[in-house]
């Protein structure tokens, strides 16, 4: 594609929508993982019931359950998509903060059941925004609407994790939370500005119909073998930044970084190379191809963990932090977008909320599941090793990539024969 071609595609008011919705829908993840690692740290929280703390985020795992309502109704105001992302923006912001109100060290259970209750919302915000970006993007439009999407959940990602550091030593964590909350209101906005997709088939009609058709009409596409292991794959695929990212913030703490330096670098440098990493990946994708995206950024997001190893060897080292973090945030924005671009491809516009949360929710097998044992691995191990051990995860996803994304082959073989249209 051209370069005024994609600057024209960029520019449409979906596009703006979709940056900001990307932002909306990666602020909540932090506040249940990353900063709230961090408080539990300083707390001194031990480092197994962080690890552990992972499982909080299962309702990222399970909203395909609730996903086929979101489908079959449509709120009386806004339209079945921006009806619904209203509802679970409203019901977030009050969540987030009400995480005020807990002190880590007096009241784990309380905090666990309000980030269970924060992740589900989270979660339900997620369905709608996956639906409304696969049903307003064209098949031609996919790659760059996966990088600007990508590009605003990341910002998002890093700026809370920027801002609670930063914040983190200046005012009480709860103080942190509340301040943080407010920004659920850009969200809100995106949700005011974009345009309702134009459906051009039918919704289902009844629920059992919203429940049933969805995966009936996948697995008659991929057909069952390749799609159960389409399904694998997306489980074990990002498994490697998984690992890594589940405990990088206590690791740059214990070894001896501040709260301030955390964020200084990650939300500041790790902002422009998250962009930078986005938009390469939507370009990628223009120019290989989705399948071929897959086979590269696969391999990049396994060797990205070299540089939390060689950090684990140097110790606080200021530069080493620096180039751990910008080959990170660069590989992850690389790898989401195309990711997601890959994502989008498997789904049918009328099943788009079921379909995506379906899919999406094995990402969350992976990054709250498989993980959760990981604060126990790094103790018995130590950190370098635990960063050699992430890197030989990368294997599984990359041996499945032949059954169903073949390098000479444009896009994935249980797509569907259509485009989505927007």
């Amino acid at each position: 594609m051209a370069s005024q071609s994609w600057l024209k595609v960029w520019g449409q008011r979906k596009m703006v929508a979709l940056a900001l919705l990307g932002f909306a829908s990666g602020l909540p993840l932090y506040l249940t993982g990353r900063t709230l690692q961090a408080w539990m740290r300083v707390a001194h929280v031990d480092l197994t019931t962080i690890g552990f703390f992972s499982l909080v985020g299962l309702p990222y795992s399970l909203k395909w359950l609730w996903a086929p309502a979101m489908d079959r109704y449509v709120p009386p105001f806004l339209g079945r998509r921006r009806g619904w992302l209203l509802l679970t923006q409203g019901a977030l912001l009050i969540a987030i903060a009400a995480m005020s109100l807990h002190d880590p060290s007096t009241g784990l259970r309380l905090i666990a059941l309000n980030a269970i209750v924060i992740a589900f919302f989270s979660a339900s915000q997620d369905i709608v925004i996956d639906a409304y970006r696969t049903d307003i993007l064209t098949t031609r439009e996919m790659g760059a609407g996966a990088a600007i999407w990508v590009l605003g959940y990341r910002v998002a990602l890093l700026t809370t994790g920027a801002l609670a550091f930063v914040l983190a030593d200046r005012m009480p964590w709860p103080s942190v939370y509340l301040v943080l909350s407010t920004l659920v209101l850009i969200g809100v906005a995106s949700t005011l500005f974009a345009p309702e997709p134009v459906l051009r088939e039918p919704p289902p009609q009844t629920f059992t119909e919203a429940v049933v058709l969805p995966f009936r009409e996948f697995f008659s596409r991929a057909g069952p073998r390749r799609g159960f292991l389409v399904l694998l794959f997306i489980v074990v695929y990002k498994l490697p930044d998984y690992l890594a990212a589940s405990l990088a913030t206590p690791f740059l703490l214990d070894i001896g970084f501040s709260q301030t330096e955390i964020g200084a670098v990650q939300g500041g440098l790790g902002i422009a190379v998250t962009i930078v990493g986005a938009l390469a990946g939507g370009a990628l994708i223009a120019r290989l191809d989705i399948n071929r995206s897959l086979w590269l950024v696969g391999l990049l997001q396994a060797a990205s963990n070299l540089g939390y190893y060689v950090l684990a060897l140097a110790g606080k080292d200021q530069a080493y932090l620096v180039g751990a973090i910008v080959v990170e945030n660069f590989c992850t924005g690389l790898v989401a977008s195309g990711f997601v671009a890959f994502l989008m491809s498997l789904c049918n516009a009328r099943f788009s909320a079921t379909q995506f949360a379906l899919l999406s929710s094995l990402m969350g097998v992976s990054r709250d599941v498989l993980v959760s044992p990981s604060g126990a691995i790094a103790e018995a191990t130590g950190w370098p090793l635990f960063f050699l051990l992430s890197l030989v995860t990368a294997v599984p996803g990359l041996l499945l990539l032949p059954v169903f994304a073949p390098w000479n082959r444009p896009s994935p073989m249980a797509a569907p024969h259509e485009g989505t249209a927007a």
